[in-house]
């Protein structure tokens, strides 16, 4: 880091694979500790050349990361979250300062690692090991099948812009970085100014790392200033924070004109509904209850995610808050997160503070009153384990509003980004939906009930506004991930008032990073595209068994036809005694003629299967190594006593693995009978040596 004249260091930038500070002379947002209001550092970006970090990123970004398959970088990204899990340590000393508990950490930090191992996994294990992903099944557009389409995507050519907030400077970096990454997009991360400083430290093990490809990432620690400005269709804006901010860079001509990809994940009043038979001492209500102040008091609230509206039935108003104020009382301490025995600590300034004090203010003022908590300054835990002044800390207390107007607009359009809740009561399950849809779209909700009736109706009903529900019972109030932790595998975001916009789900937010084009032509030509074999395109038939071919000598179109197997009544019949398979088409030659899919009494599928296997398998220990299922298995034409089938056997798709000494090979399969007519098709998956 730089030192400036008065004797403050700046975060730094990483730029261009680089790190960058402002020059001498120049005078940066302070950063403060959110405990003791010391200055930490200062932000700027004065002078940094926004335009050159994105040309890098379009060009050696680009090309480094198209060098690598997503499997590859995949394998990258499983590295890098073991990297990370060994000097996480350090992270969370830095994130102390930023006003995080140890809990805050786990959710922030190894929740962001945690992010980074599952799209190791998912990217090796739900993609192709190729750069090309094919959408669906190819569409034949003419009768003779020369001309398909089917759909492909495709990486975007340029860079992956990710405007975060500062709740989860680690988290919020890393869960919009490794879709991005698995894509292909080199990203430009711009963390927000209160806690940059734990990204930039996050990024500086990341480079250290050594692990990533020049032009992966790049940092700006500062404002983003005219960044928009430098984008276009190319590109990917993906923004975390507050509405108004959202509604402003949507604004933007290269946003509104340009086709820049832009989603947004802003406020969100997210709610917490009780179900009728979740009263007191049922297994339902606590486990509302114990959300409820976790959402209140993880990260001091201020969590995008965070319960904002409890909506429970006006009988249980009381006992709710009751409830609340007893757990709170017992389990939740405020102060410095390096104290001994704090488990909710500061917020991320004091202007934050305020600004949370402002909201509370003017929801009181429209109605509401103090059910629990207060807005002056708390007794809080200090790092020397002292309890009194917060001093320049940005502590307060947790605050439980209640509303005798449920509709009162404040609950439903105001909120406090801190350790706030409100409570409403409804009439019936019918008021609960309404109630909820009153945010106007949301991240999250959770419904708390042992009844199916009432989840039913309750989730289909509030759906639709919202991104994610989670259901919370007896069953799984033990297992669950809680109603504020966005997990990797399924989707976080939501319409409306929540930004419209949609990250994690998996793999649906690789895609979010690629173009999916429609491509038409024929097989020979979408075979060469995509890398795997399409139905009508070259086989090659050749003397060598394809079977005998390891992963280095097997190329796409590899085939083998067999000679035909005549299928007798005794075989079928053997099949059935056998196998105890001896439903009527396989038995009954009187039934069998009755239905109107079946001359009379015909093969078992599964008998054909089994043919069709020993038709093309070849004996011999070779590269092959097991046969390890099949897929999109279906039955065309019966087969009678009588009839003959054979098989056509054809290397479809080929998938080397990077860290084994062998790889994944789908054959197309298709069983024809003596009129060349398909009996069955499927797709045989075996495991084949490099």
């Amino acid at each position: 880091m730089t030192t400036t004249s008065v004797g403050v260091e700046f975060v730094p930038s990483f730029v261009q694979d680089a790190w960058w500070t402002p020059e001498s002379g120049v005078t940066g947002t302070e950063v403060r500790d959110a405990s003791t209001g010391d200055v930490l550092a200062q932000v700027s970006t004065d002078g940094l050349d926004l335009a050159e970090m994105v040309r890098y990123g379009r060009s050696v970004g680009q090309t480094e990361l198209g060098k690598l398959t997503f499997h590859q970088r995949a394998l990258k990204l499983k590295e890098l979250a073991q990297f990370l899990n060994s000097h996480r340590e350090a992270l969370y000393e830095l994130s102390h300062r930023s006003g995080a508990t140890k809990i805050d950490n786990m959710i922030d930090i190894d929740g962001g690692i945690g992010v980074l191992f599952t799209f190791g996994s998912k990217g090796r294990r739900e993609l192709p090991n190729s750069q090309v992903v094919i959408d669906g099944p190819a569409e034949v557009l003419a009768k003779d099948g020369s001309f398909i389409g089917e759909h492909i995507y495709t990486r975007i050519p340029g860079v992956a812009v990710q405007i975060n907030a500062f709740n989860f400077p680690v988290w919020g970096m890393l869960e919009k970085f490794a879709p991005a990454f698995i894509a292909g997009v080199p990203t430009i991360v711009k963390p927000a100014t209160p806690t940059g400083y734990v990204t930039a430290a996050a990024v500086k093990l990341i480079i250290e790392s050594n692990i990533l490809p020049a032009g992966s990432l790049q940092l700006i620690s500062g404002s983003a200033r005219d960044m928009l400005d430098h984008l276009d269709y190319r590109d990917a804006v993906s923004f975390t924070g507050s509405a108004t901010t959202a509604n402003l860079l949507k604004s933007h001509p290269n946003v509104a004109q340009g086709g820049i990809r832009f989603t947004a994940e802003a406020d969100s009043l997210n709610a917490a509904i009780l179900g009728p038979d979740a009263v007191p001492g049922t297994p339902e209500f606590d486990a509302f209850i114990k959300s409820l102040v976790t959402e209140m008091t993880a990260k001091a609230g201020q969590k995008c995610t965070s319960i904002r509206r409890t909506i429970v039935p006006t009988e249980r108003v009381q006992d709710v808050i009751d409830a609340v104020r007893t757990r709170i009382e017992e389990r939740v301490v405020v102060g410095d997160p390096r104290a001994e025995g704090v488990t909710m600590g500061a917020l991320a300034s004091l202007e934050q503070l305020a600004d949370v004090r402002a909201a509370v203010q003017e929801m009181l003022d429209a109605g509401g009153e103090l059910a629990y908590g207060t807005l002056d300054s708390p007794k809080a835990t200090m790092q020397d384990g002292t309890v009194g002044s917060v001093g320049d800390g940005a502590f307060m207390s947790p605050v439980l509003l209640k509303f005798a107007d449920a509709e009162a607009e404040a609950v439903h359009s105001r909120e406090a980004f801190g350790p706030v809740s409100s409570v409403i009561g409804y009439k019936d399950l019918d008021d609960a939906i309404r109630l909820a849809a009153m945010g106007s779209g949301s991240l999250v909700a959770t419904v708390a009930t042992n009844d199916p009736e009432t989840a039913r109706k309750l989730v289909t009903g509030i759906a639709a506004h919202h991104g994610r529900v989670l259901v919370l019972n007896r069953e799984d109030a033990r297992t669950s991930t809680g109603h504020g932790s966005p997990v990797p595998h399924l989707v976080h975001g939501g319409p409306g008032r929540a930004g419209g916009g949609e990250e994690l789900g998996g793999i649906r937010s690789v895609l979010h990073h690629m173009q999916r084009t429609a491509v038409q032509g024929s097989p020979n030509m979408l075979t060469a595209i995509t890398g795997v074999w399409h139905t009508g395109a070259d086989r090659n038939f050749d003397e060598v068994h394809p079977f005998r071919k390891n992963l280095a000598e097997l190329k796409i179109g590899d085939a083998l036809r067999s000679d035909l197997r005549q299928v007798t009544l005794e075989d079928i019949s053997a099949f059935a005694n056998e196998t105890g398979d001896t439903f009527y088409a396989h038995t009954n030659q009187e039934a069998a003629e009755a239905n109107p899919f079946f001359p009379g009494i015909v093969a078992h599928g599964y008998l054909l299967i089994a043919w069709g296997a020993g038709l093309f398998v070849e004996p011999a220990p070779g590269p092959v190594l097991a046969n390890y299922g099949l897929e999109n298995l279906r039955f065309i034409t019966p087969v009678a006593a009588g009839d003959s089938i054979r098989v056509t056997l054809t290397a479809k798709r080929i998938t080397p693995r990077e860290t084994d000494e062998y790889g994944e090979v789908a054959w197309d399969a298709v069983l024809t009978n003596q009129n060349d007519e398909i009996v069955a098709t499927y797709d045989v998956l075996t495991l084949v040596e490099k």
